[in-house]
């Protein structure tokens, strides 16, 4: 009888010391549509560029625009001597005043010959020949016209003007310098810049992998609106829209170019500079967002996490976290909606391990004995 109640006794003491299961708190996996934010670097281009250049050949006798000054379509920007043009003109204008004075002379004839060779008077082939005078007289007035339209054209190219407006650079030929019309330089170039072009450049791999998931329906098409951090780390307070990709890949860079347009109306973006952009380019329709408290990383990288598995065990899992969106990791495989991710007290978690779940927001209770509490107990069982 003594032996069995010490056995007893035994085992309930190591029921006693047997630790409870600790309190974990999880979420529930809910899918969402995350987008994926992609950050690329690029350039700031001018949405028009323009060279300024001649169209006749002669020295230049002014320049007259402000350099980096803004200029408008039709300005004139040059004047190159006009002396030659102007002669040309003159020149032509006596050539139609002579051309229409023959005739005017053959015509007549015609017109003379045309009753007398109805009397055979004269011969018809005197009136035919006086008809194909007339005819050639016509002829030659239109040609000379047609020269002195010629002329009058190449003096008004003795004026350059500013083929498009906006802001034009340095002048890269002075007064005195001798112009042609097919000479290499450009007199100066004009950019227009108060909206501006940033062509950025993305991996051709990518690309093919974003096509593939939106193929798949695992992604759909993101926002084509367009944020820019400065070369400065400052954000550029206007937003920007994708207007195409190019259909080539770069066979040295392997990459393709996006652009994407901006509104630039305080002139803070200037051709050339450095910028990175970032866009939702896709979103993933059946993502998890997972607090990053609840991702651990094992040996070999990989994302593990736990979740409340059969009978309140602790389930060890390997995911694919592949990027963070604010404080969340972005799961896009290893869950499936309803699973109870543990986010508190993870960090002491083994595979298997009873754990009593609770939601995440709830708060956890801590048992504090008094001073001998337990001393109490013991006296009076003696005692007993």
């Amino acid at each position: 009888m003594v032996a069995i109640l010490s056995l007893s006794a035994c085992s309930g003491s190591k029921e006693q010391s047997k630790p409870p299961a600790p309190q974990v708190g999880f979420v529930v996996a809910k899918p969402s549509a995350v987008p994926l934010t992609v950050t690329l670097g690029g350039r700031t281009v001018a949405v028009e560029t323009s060279e300024v250049r001649p169209q006749v050949t002669g020295v230049i006798r002014a320049r007259l625009f402000t350099e980096g000054a803004y200029v408008r379509q039709g300005q004139p920007l040059f004047q190159i001597d006009p002396s030659l043009y102007r002669a040309a003109v003159n020149q032509a204008q006596a050539n139609l005043q002579s051309a229409q004075a023959n005739a005017e002379a053959v015509s007549a004839r015609a017109s003379r010959y045309k009753p007398l060779a109805e009397m055979e008077a004269v011969s018809r082939q005197d009136y035919s020949d006086a008809l194909a005078q007339s005819r050639q007289g016509q002829a030659s007035v239109a040609q000379t016209r047609a020269a002195l339209d010629t002329a009058r054209i190449n003096l008004r190219f003795t004026t350059v003007p500013a083929p498009i407006s906006g802001r034009i650079g340095r002048s890269l030929f002075t007064s005195g310098a001798l112009v042609s019309a097919n000479q290499v330089d450009a007199l100066a170039v004009i950019q227009r810049t108060d909206e501006m072009f940033v062509d950025m450049q993305q991996s051709s791999a990518d690309l093919v992998a974003l096509r593939r998931a939106l193929a798949s329906g695992g992604a759909s098409p993101g926002s084509a609106s367009v944020r820019l951090t400065l070369e400065d780390g400052s954000a550029y307070p206007q937003a920007g829209t994708v207007q195409f990709s190019e259909v080539t890949v770069n066979e040295a860079t392997g990459t393709v170019t996006l652009r994407a347009r901006f509104p630039n109306p305080e002139g803070l973006l200037l051709p050339g500079m450095f910028v990175q952009a970032s866009f939702a380019q896709s979103v993933e329709t059946n993502a998890f967002l997972v607090p990053q408290n609840a991702v651990s990383r094992d040996v070999n990288g990989d994302a593990v996490i736990y979740v409340v598995g059969a009978q309140n065990k602790a389930e060890r899992r390997t995911v694919i976290a592949p990027r963070t969106v604010g404080g969340d990791w972005v799961v896009s495989k290893g869950l499936k909606p309803g699973d109870r991710i543990i986010t508190q007290a993870s960090s002491s978690l083994k595979n298997g391990m009873d754990v009593r779940p609770v939601p995440a927001s709830t708060p956890q209770k801590i048992e504090v004995r008094k001073p001998g509490a337990g001393k109490a107990g013991s006296g009076q069982g003696n005692g007993g």
